[in-house]
């Protein structure tokens, strides 16, 4: 399951990904052939362009310092495929760890289940007092997050 979620994850950033067995001999060229019957998983890449900072973001979960806990609207709106849509406070209910402004931090819902991973506008103190509420920047702006398709 992780091989798959990396992979689809790379995938999602536009790179095309293969599963295969690496211990076969000619694996490689095998696999490069047009009409190739090697048993393999393959992971079609996103037509979308992604950033560079996106692409960085993505794979920078395991440096996260806090974590976002959000409400179902504002899931819902982060998960909507054709819309680029920042985190708004009014749809946090809850932030642990201690992070400064820039810092990696992953985006759950309510259930605890992981969403997502920004870099945030504010330290941890910030933001929490500003939880529920009505904000013109948002604690992690579209441009600095990357949602899990």
């Amino acid at each position: 399951m992780t091989k798959c979620r990396i992979a689809q994850k790379v995938a999602d950033e536009g790179i095309a990904v293969i599963i295969a067995n690496g211990t076969r001999d000619n694996i490689l060229p095998d696999l490069l052939k047009k009409q190739s019957s090697v048993i393999c998983t393959r992971f079609i890449p996103s037509p979308k362009a992604v950033s560079n900072v996106k692409k960085w973001i993505a794979h920078s979960e395991g440096f996260a310092k806090g974590e976002i806990f959000v409400n179902d609207g504002a899931r819902e709106a982060l998960l909507q495929p054709d819309k680029a849509t920042s985190l708004l406070f009014v749809g946090v209910t809850r932030i642990e760890g201690d992070f400064e402004k820039d810092d990696i931090v992953k985006i759950l819902d309510g259930e605890g289940n992981q969403i997502g991973v920004g870099c945030v506008g504010y330290d941890s103190e910030e933001a929490r007092a500003r939880i529920g509420k009505r904000s013109d920047k948002p604690l992690v702006h579209y441009d600095y997050l990357y949602v899990e398709g």
